[in-house]
C-alpha cells in the first residue's frame, strides 16, 4: 500500500514549540547552520523558513523533532527541540561521491512498531534515540491507484500531535568527530483502529503527553507498552480533503480545508 503517513502537515514555529513544551530551542541555531553551510552533509543549497507552516511536508524535508539528551554525563536529561531530515540514515549508511549520504535504497521514513527493536536498520536508535516528530495532522489515501481520495486525519483541539519516532546520526567517512552530523529521523506506524482503519491499514504511534519523558529517556530502555498502545487516539479525527495535496508543490492552508464543509467525519473514539 506504499508508504504510510508520507505527508504530514505542521504549523507551529519549533522556537514557540519549545517555549510551549518547555524545551531547550536548538531549531534556530541549526537552521542558521545550514543555510551558511549549503556543503552540509544530505542537505541542499536552499535555506528554508523553518518557522513558517509547511502544510505538505515530504520525506527529505527538515522537520522539528522532541528529543531529551544530556548537556554533562552525570546531569538531568532536558527536553530539547531539533531539525532533523524525515528519513532516517543509518550510521553505517555509505558516503556518496559528493560527500554526502548514498540513499539509493528505500527511504527509511516509516519504521514499524512491531520491528523496531530487531530492525538492523532501527534497533540501536531503539536503545536510546527515540524522538517525537509534532504535527497538526497527517495526510493519507483510499482506494484504487489513479482514483485515490486523499483524507486529512488531525488533532480536534487543533493542538500538536506527538508521534512516536527514532533518529540517528550520520558523518562522511572519515569525517572527524568534532564534524557537525545530519540528524535524521523515521515516524513509528502501528495498526490502524477504529474509522482510521477504513482509511489506511496503518497509523502513526501517537505518544501522550503524561508519556513523553518515559519515551525520550535516553538512559531507559525502550517501553514496549508504548509500542503496543495508541496514546492520543480520542485526539484524532477524519476529513476528506482537495486533491491538491498530491502535488508536493502545493502548500497551504487550503490543502486541510474539507471537500464538503460538515461536521467531522469521525472521531476515533
Amino acid at each position: 500500500m506504499g508508504y504510510m503517513c508520507g505527508r504530514f502537515a505542521v504549523t507551529t514555529d519549533p522556537a514557540l514549540l519549545a517555549q510551549k513544551i518547555q524545551a531547550i530551542d536548538e531549531s534556530r541555531a541549526a537552521a542558521d547552520a545550514q543555510g551558511g553551510n549549503p556543503q552540509s552533509p544530505g542537505r541542499g543549497s536552499a535555506a528554508p523558513n523553518y518557522a513558517a507552516p509547511n502544510y505538505n511536508v515530504a520525506p527529505t524535508t527538515d522537520v522539528a523533532t522532541v528529543v531529551r539528551r544530556h548537556h554533562e554525563p552525570d546531569d538531568q536529561p532536558t527536553r530539547r527541540v531539533r531539525l532533523m531530515r524525515w528519513g532516517l540514515i543509518p550510521p553505517w549508511a555509505k558516503t556518496a561521491e559528493d560527500g554526502r549520504p548514498d540513499t539509493k535504497g528505500p527511504l527509511l521514513i516509516n519504521a514499524r512498531a512491531d520491528r523496531v527493536t530487531t530492525s538492523p536498520a532501527f534497533r540501536n536508535s531503539a536503545k536510546s534515540r527515540r524522538c517525537l516528530v509534532p504535527m497538526d495532522g497527517w495526510y493519507e489515501w483510499r482506494g484504487e491507484k489513479g482514483a485515490k481520495t486523499p483524507f486529512y486525519l488531525h488533532s480536534i483541539d487543533g493542538e500538536p500531535l506527538f508521534m512516536a519516532g527514532l533518529w540517528s546520526t550520520w558523518r562522511p567517512n572519515g569525517a572527524a568527530g568534532s564534524t557537525t552530523p545530519l540528524l535524521s529521523c523515521a515516524i513509528i506506524t502501528t495498526d490502524a483502529v477504529g474509522p482510521l482503519a477504513e482509511i489506511h491499514d496503518r497509523m502513526p504511534l501517537s505518544i501522550s503527553q503524561d508519556d513523553w519523558d518515559r519515551w525520550l529517556d535516553p538512559d531507559a530502555p525502550i517501553d514496549e507498552g508504548l509500542l503496543r498502545g495508541h496514546g492520543d487516539l480520542d485526539r484524532i479525527a477524519i476529513r476528506e480533503v482537495s486533491k491538491l495535496v498530491n502535488n508536493v508543490r502545493n502548500n497551504g492552508p487550503e490543502l486541510i480545508e474539507p471537500v464538503d464543509p460538515q461536521p467531522e467525519q469521525a472521531t476515533l473514539l
